[in-house]
């Protein structure tokens, strides 16, 4: 018997997963009414490009460090009660030592998975920094921080920042040796502040160094306050960047009104899902193979103790660098000390590496008077002077950065500490100005690679015997997906001119004064670049005379005529052709 009853359409051949799928979407959409923002979410699309992979390992370094650190706050004690050890580490057995730091061998030694833990935390607490730090310098060098992502740019400074003050916090915690001489440069930089750097560190450690109250309220500002802020602050920074949309690199088909890419559902989620248990399992193969911060071997606290070899993380080595890298400098006035060595190299440095970032942009749109939105990135060769000015900071940065290790250096290497640190003191001015100029040169000469690689073609290593017993090389075409690349530095800003503002002839009156011709001044750096050849390739599409007018620039396919590049009356370059009979001689 046949029945006449026919199944709804599209329900032939659902299984239980499908309907249980199909169910809870219908009831989540008659209740939030969530279909269409859902659709319009998996199809955005986002630009392919391996540095886009920076901020995402940042992203999946802090999923992790808020899992493990879940886990290590079931253990950890933020207590500085005193106590004597009698744990499974003998070596300190029947040693005095505050409860946080037995409660962190406890982890280490006692705890199932404990040590594992602990090691996911700290290597991904750096992998988080070191990620930022690589992605805010490719976003400077590429420019992705001008308009409209300039508060997406301010909000990547702030996360750096906290990441900074997270990472000192967190590995205070255990109270060893090496944490706390940490806590004791902080110390120094806080009573360093004139007049009231000693009620802000009463303030902090509730009477005199260490106290009692330091570990748990640092405890409550890693566990709580940080992570909040950062949690608030990333969840901003992906909703302006869904927003705004992904900045893309320059090449074929790519402007500031579109993206190409692929769309976030199914390519992007599958793609970035597979990424984050990559980090993950690189995170936990380096936890198990390299070991890092062995707080049993520096022991507990003593304010009395100090050992040699004692760094920070990497992130904060710039600190402990201009600390030891600045002379003894310090004042005696009326009663009070003034500092320097210790006041200037801890907030003047850093204060003028971050102010400086969070300025750039407004600075550069000034200078440049570039008021208009960009989605498509520069290539850093083609911002000279933003790109050594980049190069001219790590510099600057790296040779801090390396003074933090001036006792290891010098040890290494068998020479005197003294001379590591009269070293930098030079290197730190000069270094950073060498590397500008370099840089800028290089910047420049990677322009004129490019110019010459539109105006010429490629070189095929094919050479050619012509009529008159000249032997040239013949070139190959720019293919289009590099010409479109290497043409997209015509979206650069032009230079600014102190010339008339309208065809009226009135001056602009921003360009006049001093403010004025310095504006003009920055300008004529910022926008230093090579000029593309006329007409961009356009013309020639690798076919141009390159060579003074020789013909050099023919194709691979031998072509009947070649473009020509020719020196009109006026001095401009202009674009001719010329015959096969005429070898264009100089």
């Amino acid at each position: 018997m046949t029945s006449t009853n026919e199944a709804p359409a599209g329900a032939a051949g659902e299984g239980p997963v499908e309907k249980v799928l199909a169910g809870t979407g219908t009831f989540l959409d008659d209740r939030l009414h969530a279909a269409k923002s859902t659709r319009t979410l998996l199809k955005k699309v986002f630009p392919d490009h391996w540095t886009f992979l920076l901020g995402e390992i940042a992203l999946y370094s802090f999923i992790i460090l808020l899992l493990t650190g879940t886990f290590l706050t079931l253990f950890f004690k933020p207590s500085m009660t005193s106590l004597v050890y009698h744990g499974t580490y003998s070596r300190l057995d029947g040693v005095r030592m505050s409860e946080a730091y037995a409660s962190t061998l406890n982890i280490s030694f006692d705890v199932r998975g404990g040590l594992l833990m602990r090691q996911i935390h700290h290597w991904a607490a750096d992998l988080f920094m070191a990620a930022i730090m690589a992605h805010m310098i490719r976003i400077f060098f590429t420019g992705a921080y001008r308009k409209p992502r300039e508060l997406n740019w301010l909000i990547g400074i702030t996360l750096f920042t906290l990441g900074m003050l997270e990472g000192l916090f967190g590995y205070s915690l255990p109270d060893d040796l090496l944490s706390g001489a940490g806590l004791r440069i902080l110390e120094g930089v806080i009573l360093g502040i004139p007049i009231v750097g000693t009620y802000i560190s009463f303030f902090l450690f509730g009477g005199q160094f260490p106290g009692m109250d330091i570990i748990p309220r640092l405890y409550i500002i890693h566990v709580l306050l940080i992570p909040g802020l950062l949690l608030a602050l990333i969840t901003a920074h992906l909703f302006l960047m869904f927003h705004q949309k992904h900045t893309q690199m320059p090449g074929k088909g790519r402007t500031d009104k579109n993206v190409v890419g692929q769309p976030l559902y199914p390519y992007f989620m599958a793609k970035t899902g597979a990424f984050f248990f990559f980090v993950f399992g690189v995170l936990a193969l380096l936890s198990a193979l390299a070991q890092i911060n062995p707080v049993w071997l520096y022991g507990p606290y003593n304010p009395v103790a100090m050992s040699a070899g004692s760094q920070p993380d990497f992130y904060m080595g710039m600190l402990e660098g201009a600390l030891r890298i600045f002379p003894n400098w310090s004042w005696n006035l009326w009663g009070h000390t003034f500092a320097w060595n210790v006041l200037i190299p801890a907030l003047v440095p850093l204060g003028l590496l971050f102010t400086g970032a969070a300025l750039w942009p407004f600075l550069e749109r000034w200078i440049t008077g570039d008021q208009r939105e960009h989605h498509v990135n520069d290539r850093p060769r083609n911002a000279a002077t933003r790109t050594a000015i980049g190069i001219a900071v790590i510099t600057w940065y790296g040779i801090m950065w390396l003074e933090g290790a001036n006792d290891v250096i010098a040890d290494h290497f068998q020479i005197s500490l003294y001379t590591t640190t009269e070293i930098a003191r030079y290197a730190v001015v000069i270094g950073p100005v060498i590397a500008y100029i370099l840089t800028k040169r290089i910047c420049l000469g990677l322009q004129r690679k490019d110019a010459a690689t539109l105006l010429h073609g490629y070189e095929t290593g094919i050479i050619q015997m012509r009529p008159n017993g000249e032997y040239v090389e013949l070139h190959a075409p720019v293919p289009e997906e590099e010409r479109a690349v290497l043409e997209a530095r015509t979206t650069a800003p032009l230079p600014l001119e102190a010339g008339s503002d309208d065809d009226s002839g009135v001056p602009d009156p921003a360009l006049r004064g001093p403010v004025g011709k310095l504006r003009l001044a920055l300008n004529r750096v910022v926008t230093e670049s090579v000029p593309l050849p006329v007409g961009n390739g356009h013309g020639t599409n690798g076919h141009g005379n390159g060579h003074g007018g020789n013909g050099h620039g023919s194709s691979v396919a031998g072509e009947p005529e070649r473009a020509a590049v020719t020196s009109g009356e006026d001095g401009k370059t202009l674009l001719g052709r010329d015959s096969p009979e005429d070898p264009g001689e100089h």
